[in-house]
């Protein structure tokens, strides 16, 4: 394997650098010069992080749950789960899929379990993969349809335009490249996520819980916001059942989603996470994936839960308060063996590299404290300094393939991408960029940062067809 610092040994010619400078300035060069960009964990070799995800998906596999006496889940015939709660002449219907074609799905698959009329409908919030169901549930029923004031308000989960064409669902990669979304067995890559099917409140309360009677069933909904402001749980109090929404969900939490979104509330997070843990619930429905059962075993999942994301927030604002910067937290800040272990926090879906710098960010700012970062140079100026440093564009590119051949894929990358500042149309750098997001990809457990690596390159893929002679 070659040594990183042996692919900059043209530098070191160049400047006169002893050794020791040499290593210490291919330190600066690898990391500080991208600060911000630090690389997140991929798996030492190709398949055990694929191999992982593919494991995953199991949590996504169709089938009707039957949670206690009463009540059914039905999970992975869409994005989401859909809870059917059995009350009197008629049916409680909890979030309602991604669209009318998998809500129709879903009724089919509740069979007679499934009564008309409906005699509610309840929101855990406003996400699509929630929503888009409800004409169908509703049919001619004209049911209440319940959600927490906040969600009539509720921007829109939209998220930054594609750079790249990248997408961290997923939804353009052929079917050999792609395994699930993390939360879910797929975002719209069959049947989209849309708001034909959405219809809106009908009820809607204003503070922290509220206590109801639906067709003879007793219900407390809780706003407990995470993933979204206006999330509520339901609360079944005369059966122990907990829906949650996606405040809780078998996967690292998403605080700082990779695909632009506002940095997810991490202190109300940890409350909401509280205020689940007191009701003592036996058995909880999660927005995604299986169920749990069982009061020990319910607590204990929430409590792991709420004990990683309080860790990695604490850890950060003491690294914060003692001035370090969030490059040097990601790298220290690691949950302890029992939580990395746990099964509710394996980084499928979120991350605890961003979920620092989401905190960082959100409590501290964008400034790390290092004031050569206050007015730092443009990209294209500092790969002119680097391009220029290192012999020029064609030494650049030997050094990125030298790196592509050492496994150094976030490096080969990195220099890649030094000379598609200056030369975007570069071929060389274009191809050596493609296969070095492919390798980083594939290495990858967590599903939105796979995806995203891997519908960046093909769509550079498809940028150099189009240039070719037709």
């Amino acid at each position: 394997m070659i040594d990183r610092w042996g692919e900059l040994s043209i530098w070191e010619v160049m400047i006169g650098m002893s050794g020791s400078v040499k290593h210490k300035v291919g330190m600066v060069l690898a990391t500080v010069i991208t600060f911000g960009m630090t690389a997140p964990a991929f798996a030492a070799d190709e398949s055990s992080g694929r191999d992982k995800l593919k494991a995953h998906s199991q949590e996504f596999r169709k089938r009707i749950e039957k949670v206690t006496e009463g009540i059914y889940t039905a999970v992975g015939y869409s994005a989401s789960n859909v809870t059917l709660i059995q009350a009197d002449g008629g049916s409680i219907i909890v979030d309602t899929s991604a669209n009318p074609v998998d809500a129709k799905a879903i009724v089919d698959a509740f069979g007679d379990r499934m009564t008309h009329p409906v005699r509610a409908i309840i929101y855990t919030h406003n996400h699509p993969d929630h929503t888009g169901g409800a004409t169908v549930f509703a049919g001619g029923d004209k049911p209440e349809i319940y959600s927490h004031k906040l969600l009539v308000t509720a921007k829109p989960d939209t998220g930054r335009g594609r750079r790249d064409g990248g997408d961290v669902f997923g939804t353009a990669l052929p079917d050999d490249q792609f395994i699930n979304v993390g939360t879910q067995l797929e975002y719209g890559r069959i049947t989209p996520h849309t708001r034909e099917g959405f219809l809106p409140p009908t009820q809607t309360f204003n503070g922290d819980d509220e206590s109801l009677t639906i067709a003879g069933v007793p219900i407390t909904l809780i706003l407990t916001p995470g993933e979204a402001d206006e999330n509520i749980s339901v609360w079944l109090p005369d059966r122990k059942v907990l829906i949650v929404g996606d405040v809780f969900l078998k996967t690292f939490p998403n605080i700082a989603p990779l695909r632009g979104l506002p940095i997810r509330p991490v202190e109300k997070w940890i409350i909401s996470l509280d205020k689940l843990i007191a009701v003592n619930a036996e058995f909880i429905v999660p927005g995604h994936m299986g169920t749990i059962s069982g009061a020990d075993t319910a607590r204990e999942a929430l409590m792991a839960y709420r004990d990683g994301i309080k860790f990695v927030y604490d850890k950060t604002m003491e690294g914060i308060r003692n001035g370090k910067t969030p490059d040097e937290l990601v790298q220290e800040i690691r949950l302890p063996a029992e939580l990395a272990q746990h099964p509710y926090l394996q980084e499928f879906y979120g991350s605890v590299a961003w979920a620092v710098r989401g905190i960082y960010l959100q409590n501290a700012g964008w400034f790390d404290g290092n004031p050569t970062h206050i007015f730092p140079l443009t990209e294209e100026e500092r790969a002119t300094k680097l391009v220029a440093m290192a012999g020029g564009t064609a030494k650049m590119l030997g050094n990125a393939q030298a790196s592509l051949s050492a496994s150094e894929f976030q490096w080969a990358a990195e220099q890649a991408d030094y000379v598609l500042a200056l030369e975007p149309q570069n071929t060389a750098a274009t191809t050596i960029k493609i296969r070095a997001l492919r390798e980083l990809g594939e290495r990858q457990m967590n599903a939105t940062a796979r995806n995203y690596y891997l519908t960046v390159a093909q769509s550079l893929e498809k940028s150099l067809q189009d240039k070719q002679p037709k």
